[in-house]
């Protein structure tokens, strides 16, 4: 077999020829929580996402009738920041690592497809961290890692629960009385789904959820319905109940997040830059042995609306209990925003 060796100018030939596939590999790679979701690409910096609210209708004919009610437009600022990373890599280890997956293609294999892999390599490794903080990620200009570039769906959904933006009071909110289980499973989500307003109901919806809500949903379903005849497979993609409009979509990015998530798809909006001129991949060289990989990327998250007519959110019970792990986000059972905790 021919014996294959990636060198520096490779590496940076590659990063140019192929920067727009590059990229947007960050993206690709967290399709696994994305492809639920809505992308606004070549977003920098700030854009509001418009929402038209008003009425009209048809009376008895009068040529009179003039309907002065205002129409209004409300906007929630979707913001997308520049994040960075310079890795510093030894490129016979990194070619090492994914040479497994490129055995097979032989002495077929050229020095530049080499080259891009270890660099597709690499921007997925980008995208992997860009999906575990989708929902959990908390903005801190000072940090290092993904979970600090940009407020994440979770981190939103607090703060406006802790402005009083959703709550029960506004529809948008459905608080859970107890943990759920492989027991209850199938009414609590039911229960949630059919507190959720009319117009929510009305249309196709994802219901965003741990792995483990997902898994004693359908072990609940498994005992509780294990009998009737349209129970004629184990995965249940579908919520019972909802008419078919309701998906259920667990996801890893989910795991230990203290909130469920109903609405329609085009509701989450995540904004990324799409190839815009401050994105950049390359490779430098200052070191004789090791490499710089060098990306730049815009990326950040937002709700088009809270209105409950598009949106509502199901805060999980968690029991407090003694001993319990300090920021758990629980005080006496109810979820709390930590900031509020003195």
């Amino acid at each position: 077999m021919k014996t294959i060796s990636i060198t520096p100018t490779e590496l940076q030939k590659s990063a140019v020829q192929y920067l727009p596939q590059l990229l947007k590999m960050p993206i690709i790679a967290a399709q696994a929580t994305l492809k639920h979701m809505t992308g606004r690409p070549g977003t920098r910096g700030r854009v509001v996402l418009g929402e038209l609210d008003g009425d009209a209708e048809v009376g008895p004919y009068d040529p009179s009738r003039v309907d002065t009610a205002d129409l209004t437009a409300k906007g929630r600022t979707l913001e997308t920041y520049l994040g960075s990373v310079i890795k510093e890599f030894d490129p016979n280890s990194v070619w090492a690592s994914v040479y497994g997956a490129l055995t097979t293609q032989g002495e077929g294999l050229k020095d530049v497809n080499a080259a891009r892999e270890v660099l597709s390599f690499l921007a997925a490794k980008l995208g992997k961290n860009l999906n575990k903080s989708i929902w959990n990620a908390v903005r801190n200009p000072n940090g290092t890692k993904t979970r600090d570039l940009f407020d994440g769906f979770d981190t939103i959904t607090a703060a406006e629960i802790s402005a009083g933006k959703i709550s029960e009071n506004k529809q948008n909110l459905f608080k859970f009385e107890e943990e759920i289980t492989r027991d209850n499973a199938v009414d609590f989500l039911k229960q949630y789904y059919w507190a959720s307003s009319d117009e929510l109901q009305g249309q196709a919806v994802k219901m965003y959820i741990p792995f483990s809500v997902m898994h004693a949903y359908e072990e609940c379903y498994q005992l509780t319905c294990g009998i009737v005849p349209y129970n004629n497979k184990y995965e249940k993609p579908i919520l019972e109940g909802s008419n078919g409009l309701c998906e259920l979509v667990p996801l890893s990015s989910k795991k230990g997040s203290q909130f469920l998530t109903l609405a329609p798809q085009s509701n989450l909006v995540y904004g990324y830059g799409d190839g815009l001129a401050d994105e950049k991949i390359s490779i430098e060289k200052y070191h004789a042995f090791f490499l710089q990989f060098v990306a730049t990327m815009y990326f950040g998250v937002q709700f088009k609306t809270i209105s409950p007519e598009m949106l509502n959110i199901g805060q999980l019970y968690k029991e407090a209990t003694e001993g319990s792990e300090e920021g758990d986000g629980t005080v006496n059972g109810e979820w709390v925003d930590p900031s509020d905790q003195g």
